[in-house]
């Protein structure tokens, strides 16, 4: 069973009284032969009392610990009392206000000296030295152990506290990034929906007008389909727009971000925009003595929509993960068109760290395995040959995964 602070107390108290009643009892205590063994523990009982107020009351424990030892000096004193007091000295310095230490670091000094002093007078310079030694041990070596004890605990806690905050921060950028990234997702992908459904209401709202200038009956069912189409895509456009609106109002650009515009409007970016991106990427890894290269191979031909964005966002994080995390050195992008699909790999000088274990880091290599997942596409990231390596493989026609 762990001890509380009170009991714990309690138990050095009842162990120094009992063990100084002890040396009483035996006569092991100065001037045993002419003191009364009464006398000798008044001064044991007394510093027994004050043990109990170690923690609670260290100013009143230390300075009334002080004449209790000076009346166990005269009235023959008994180590179990001195412990005690030494005791009482390290539990100020531990549990008392910080400026403790310096005080009883003063004291204690000066009080060996003067005893030191006084003893070199009226003695010899070998009592004079045995006096400062017992004086430093009584006064001067619990004083400064606590305080060594106690920079240890501070310094610990501050460094606690240090790393709950770094925890915290991690926490708020996880959820930060994992939302701008799903955000970000979903305004790129409504609005190449919102093209298309656009597309499909002008189209039904001709084939109505057509269909008005050939006179077919309004109770035609094709008329009919027609007019279910353009109200249900009209419908569907409108509340795709309102989506939009909303998840725009909370966006804001990062430092490698592209396709918003000033005026708040959005181009979804495209692959023939990476001499770009990596030009800022560039700039923004000089300072960390990194240089990047980019090449391509094959014919790009004509890419889907969200291909390219998802192309274009993955080289995005890439890059910036490259910019913050990646030792210095040359990170290599590389986009491979082929028939069936377009093979995208980042690869840059790896750097082992604590951050990489923090809680939120990650959430941009979730992000990209979504973008890859949602096109039917293989992704994969991780060390590699000392390289960190990053590879997305994207079909030109979205297969999709479900879930």
């Amino acid at each position: 069973m762990t001890l509380t602070p009170r009991r714990h107390d309690a138990a050095i108290a009842l162990a120094g009284l009992l063990g100084g009643l002890l040396l009483i009892a035996f006569g092991a205590y100065d001037n045993s032969s002419s003191i009364p063994r009464w006398v000798a523990a008044l001064p044991l009982l007394a510093m027994a009392v004050l043990e109990l107020f170690r923690r609670t009351r260290t100013i009143w424990t230390a300075s009334l610990g002080g004449l209790v030892f000076a009346a166990c000096i005269f009235a023959g004193s008994v180590l179990a009392t001195v412990v005690m007091y030494t005791d009482l000295l390290y539990a100020a310095v531990l549990y008392g206000p910080p400026r403790m230490a310096k005080v009883l670091h003063l004291t204690g000094g000066a009080t060996t000296l003067v005893l030191s002093g006084l003893t070199l007078v009226y003695r010899d310079v070998p009592d004079a030295l045995l006096v400062a030694g017992f004086c430093g041990l009584v006064f001067l070596a619990p004083v400064w152990t606590a305080d060594l004890l106690r920079r240890h605990q501070d310094r610990a806690e501050t460094e606690r506290l240090r790393a709950e905050q770094t925890a915290l921060l991690a926490e708020l950028d996880r959820r930060a990034a994992v939302t701008a990234e799903r955000a970000r997702m979903a305004r790129e992908l409504h609005d190449v929906i919102a093209n298309h459904l656009s597309a499909v209401a002008i189209h039904a709202t001709g084939a109505q007008s057509v269909a008005r200038r050939r006179q077919v009956p309004e109770d035609d069912p094709v008329v009919a389909a027609l007019a279910v189409i353009r109200e249900n895509s009209v419908q569907g456009l409108a509340e795709m727009r309102r989506m939009i609106g909303l998840l725009r109002r909370g966006a804001a650009p990062g430092p490698l971000s592209g396709g918003e515009h000033a005026d708040g409007s959005y181009a979804a970016p495209r692959l023939s925009a990476l001499d770009a991106l990596i030009g800022r990427a560039r700039d923004a890894g000089r300072d960390a003595g990194l240089a990047f290269e980019a090449a391509q191979s094959g014919e790009p031909g004509e890419l889907p929509a969200p291909l390219e964005l998802a192309a274009y966002r993955i080289v995005q994080e890439s890059l910036t993960n490259a910019v913050k995390h990646a030792a210095p050195g040359t990170v290599r992008l590389t986009v491979d068109y082929r028939p069936a699909d377009v093979v995208i790999a980042v690869d840059s000088p790896y750097r082992e760290g604590a951050g990489r274990a923090l809680q939120g880091a990650g959430a941009g290599l979730v992000g990209m395995g979504e973008r890859a997942q949602l096109l039917g596409g293989d992704f994969d990231a991780g060390p590699q040959g000392g390289r960190w390596r990053v590879r997305a493989v994207l079909p030109r026609e979205t297969r999709g995964t479900d879930g």
